[in-house]
């Protein structure tokens, strides 16, 4: 999997924000103000925000076509450095139709988000650009109270070092999925109660394996399949893919289901490990082990190396995976590490 590397961002650089499912940046001013003044304070950038990205919520909804001219605009924009998503959403997958990937082909550079923005990630993909599975402007940027160290750490390590990335550790803060609404501007700066962490599991393996990076949130993956953005099965030979789950919390048997699919299609028997996001509210966990235990017993895959309740996708705080970059699963000192730059 060969992708287009896109450079690092700098302090001063330009970003631009962008909503290409839920409006919810439109409709929460004062989050997104948080997230844009950290934007600022912490990493020195100065932001901007795309055409409609601001728009409310119903707007966002009725428009996909000004979603799509959207990205293109700010890939086409050259005193743009970075793209980065708003929120996710479930209908970012209503824009492929509108998208120009030669703009993103002759224009790379970053785009960072999650959850509804892996078909985003998958448009770049097609594209030939390695792009960022990370937080987003409305998630990590304005988190509540202040943003986590860990977070901080990952974003300057991932986005403004050109150094390989190298072994990403467990978040020892502690987690949360707590539920402050995000609509009562007095809980802001109210800060969300930690879950003492008690670091990733590694449920399969014994061996070291190393793989370039697929994956996505595996509710939105289901929306790609049969696209003309659904790569081919080249595309993820012997890929370590990665998979989390959104805060639907989808029944374990669903990810099961999903799960049979990618051995149907080939894509388990040709991979080289799976790691797996820490599921919302840490519900279902044993069970979705459990799963996809079965599932790759179904498959005759008995050492495939996996690791799960790790810390990215709808947890947080979260670590950043670069999309077709060189990860490494190891079994033995159980560490995962990617091993090679995120930019240049």
């Amino acid at each position: 999997m060969k992708l287009i590397t896109p450079k690092r961002l700098v302090s001063g650089d330009k970003v631009t924000t962008i909503s290409m499912s839920w409006g919810g940046a439109g409709d929460l001013p004062h989050r997104y103000l948080k997230g844009k003044e950290r934007l600022s304070q912490i990493f020195n950038l100065e932001v901007t925000e795309t055409k409609h990205a601001l728009q409310s919520a119903e707007w966002i909804y009725n428009n996909p076509e000004a979603r799509a001219n959207d990205l293109m605009e700010a890939f086409s924009n050259p005193s743009v450095k970075a793209i980065i998503s708003n929120i996710g959403g479930d209908d970012s997958v209503r824009m492929l139709k509108y998208i120009d990937l030669e703009v993103i082909k002759n224009n790379p550079k970053i785009f960072l988000g999650f959850s509804d923005s892996t078909v985003t990630h998958f448009i770049c993909l097609k594209a030939g650009l390695s792009s960022f599975y990370g937080t987003s402007l409305l998630v990590g940027f304005a988190e509540n109270g202040a943003m986590h160290d860990y977070q901080i750490n990952d974003i300057k390590k991932t986005l403004f070092s050109s150094d390989i990335i190298g072994q990403i550790k467990p978040n020892k803060e502690g987690w949360t999925t707590e539920f402050l609404n995000w609509f009562d501007v007095s809980l802001q700066d109210i800060e969300r109660k930690l879950t003492p962490s008690t670091g990733w599991r590694f449920i399969r393996g014994s061996s070291i394996v190393q793989g370039p990076l697929i994956g996505g949130c595996m509710e939105v993956l289901e929306m790609l399949k049969g696209t003309d953005y659904w790569p081919d099965l080249e595309t993820w030979k012997d890929s370590i893919l990665f998979f989390e789950t959104s805060e639907d919390k989808p029944k374990p048997e669903y990810v099961r289901w999903w799960l049979r699919n990618y051995a149907a299609m080939g894509i388990l028997k040709n991979a080289k490990g799976i790691i797996f996001g820490r599921p919302y509210d840490n519900l279902y966990t044993e069970e979705y082990e459990a799963e996809l235990l079965k599932v790759l017993d179904e498959e005759g895959l008995y050492d495939l190396p996996v690791i799960t309740e790790m810390d990215f996708g709808h947890t947080c705080p979260t670590f950043t995976l670069p999309y077709g970059r060189l990860a490494e699963i190891n079994c033995i000192d159980k560490t995962f590490s990617i091993l090679e730059s995120g930019v240049l």
